[in-house]
């Protein structure tokens, strides 16, 4: 199972920057496009950090993996990051299924749309993670991923934005290593249903907040 988060601070040229850290506990199997932690396999923990709108670290995989020791968490786990202060965290709730965003929409875009020359300084980022309680094959996990991009992007559209996300967006998705395996996770099957409606309440309600990038702050 995964605990809910933990609100903490690190200490970091200067400052004390905001982290979310849940636990298993018991290992969990996840899927994940982190920049820590992504693809397939069994994972013990996830971090989502604030960091400054000026991040600009070679190696954030390196930085991330460094806060997880300073944190004590042990084995292999799941690291986002976010210019979003993560105090303001959105959980939601459906059938079992739990979501928590942190919602940022400083650069919302439509994922076909022709790139720009350069991103600016307002890069949004919509982290997600989901707990699933109930053992998911490996289709079924990659499924859910797509199940909660298409629930983001529909709570995105509701909100009047012409876009689909922000380009620096990720999603993981965490479930029990043991049980009875469900194979599918598309939006109408056991699971994946409740973790639609899940992911999009939390979104909807993370966007309509004005959300002031945690760096910005300081200067108020």
């Amino acid at each position: 199972m995964l605990t809910e988060p933990l609100l903490t601070t690190r200490h970091e040229d200067g400052l004390d920057v905001p982290l979310l850290v849940w636990r298993a506990t018991t290992p969990l199997r996840a899927v994940s496009t982190a920049t820590l932690g992504g693809g397939i396999g069994v994972r013990h923990w996830v971090v989502n950090a604030t960091v400054p709108m000026s991040y600009d670290r070679d190696e954030p995989a390196d930085h991330l993996a460094a806060l997880a020791h300073g944190l004590g968490l042990d084995g292999p786990g799941v690291g986002l990051l976010t210019g979003v202060d993560v105090a303001e965290v959105v959980a939601r709730s459906d059938g079992g299924v739990r979501v928590w965003a942190t919602v940022g929409l400083g650069l919302p875009v439509q994922a076909a749309e022709p790139a720009p020359e350069a991103l600016g300084e307002r890069v949004g980022t919509i982290n997600i993670v989901v707990y699933v309680p109930a053992r998911l094959g490996d289709a079924a996990l990659v499924n859910a991923v797509a199940t909660a991009t298409e629930a983001k992007g529909q709570a995105i559209a509701e909100l009047g934005l012409a876009a689909t996300g922000t380009p620096t967006d990720a999603v993981a998705v965490l479930c029990p290593v043991d049980g009875p395996e469900f194979a599918y996770g598309g939006p109408r099957s056991t699971w994946g249903a409740p973790l639609a409606r899940a992911v999009h309440a939390a979104v909807l309600a993370g966007g309509v907040r004005t959300v002031v990038p945690w760096s910005e702050r300081l200067n108020d």
